[in-house]
């Protein structure tokens, strides 16, 4: 079932997922450390970006780029760029993203978002792009995470690489900026730990009337 659904909500219904799909997305769900040995098909992928790139993002900018590693040549150019205490846990996932964003992603505007002149905005001030190609970028790394999860997949966010390790050896050419590492595949959760406590909403909220 779709989370809302807009038009029905002006008629005073509103649809939720359901039990389960909850506990898929969020309750239930675990970051694993190791991963089995079943593979992804490049037709997954597919789907999991047509998931992730419908997510909003501000004026529809779109700045989020994905490079999928999913051979072995791939992962030894990447080893060298992972902290020791990544290497076990990356290497052996099946497919690993890196999440990158583009800096110049307001070329795409005049087609993303036809009814505002955001490009000149971007393009006459560095600042500004590079805060919103980041922040953005990263929202949509994050619409990954529950994109994998809502396609049966798990999902393994790592930031303990060299950014410009990886950016030498994969997105030089396009002068793509990396984000972070998110690792998929379907997890080995056996004797895997508890899951660690969160703080509870009167920790972390505010509410102000």
């Amino acid at each position: 079932m779709p989370a809302l659904s807009m038009i029905d909500a002006r008629q005073g219904k509103i649809h939720m997922l359901d039990e389960n799909g909850l506990d898929l997305l969020f309750r239930k769900a675990r970051t694993p450390l190791r991963w089995t040995t079943r593979t992804i098909e490049e037709d997954l992928l597919r789907q999991l970006y047509d998931l992730t790139k419908m997510g909003p993002t501000s004026g529809n900018c779109s700045p989020a780029r994905f490079v999928f590693i999913t051979g072995s040549d791939g992962r030894e150019r990447l080893r060298p760029a992972l902290s020791e205490g990544n290497v076990n846990r990356v290497m052996g996932a099946p497919v690993i993203a890196i999440v990158a964003h583009d800096p110049l992603f307001f070329e795409q505007l005049p087609r993303l978002c036809p009814q505002e002149n955001l490009r000149s905005w971007f393009a006459s001030d560095v600042g500004l792009a590079e805060e919103t190609a980041f922040r953005n970028g990263t929202l949509q790394g994050a619409y990954m995470i529950m994109a994998a999860r809502a396609l049966g997949l798990d999902a393994l966010p790592i930031s303990g690489f060299d950014q410009a390790l990886v950016e030498d050896a994969f997105l030089a050419e396009q002068g793509w900026r990396a984000n972070f590492l998110l690792c998929l595949g379907y997890g080995d959760f056996e004797n895997q730990l508890p899951r660690a406590p969160r703080l509870a909403f009167e920790e972390a909220c505010c509410v102000i009337p």
